[in-house]
């Protein structure tokens, strides 16, 4: 199992950037409520199943609620409804999947990714 090196996503510049690296990376973005226990629950499933090397995927974590204006222009930017928790994958400057509650696990993303992108 790897560890997730999550990156902070506190600004709202930097939901362009994700757009802009996912054309090379596909990036991942995991919204995560502090005031709710599903969140962990989700994050903690997400953790422990993590099987994508650190050049295959940036792992980026939104705390919503100290950066509720972020994860508002995160589900305008890339169209999907907010949920809390929420997992979403950005490949060329788009959302192609996302998950929320119990559905987010590092098994769901398995399939939108080859082999070689995976430890």
């Amino acid at each position: 199992m790897n560890k997730v090196n999550w990156l902070s996503l506190a600004a709202m510049s930097q939901i362009e950037e994700i757009a802009e690296h996912s054309k090379s990376t596909p990036c991942i973005v995991y919204k995560h409520s502090t005031r709710c226990s599903l969140s962990s629950l989700a994050r903690h499933r997400l953790e422990k199943g993590w099987v994508f090397s650190e050049h295959a995927v940036l792992p980026y974590f939104l705390d919503l609620i100290a950066n509720r204006e972020v994860s508002n222009l995160v589900a305008e930017y890339f169209g999907v409804a907010h949920q809390s928790p929420q997992l979403l994958l950005i490949r060329d400057g788009r959302c192609v999947y996302h998950a929320s509650h119990l559905d987010i696990n590092a098994r769901s993303l398995q399939p939108h990714f080859d082999n070689t992108e995976q430890a």
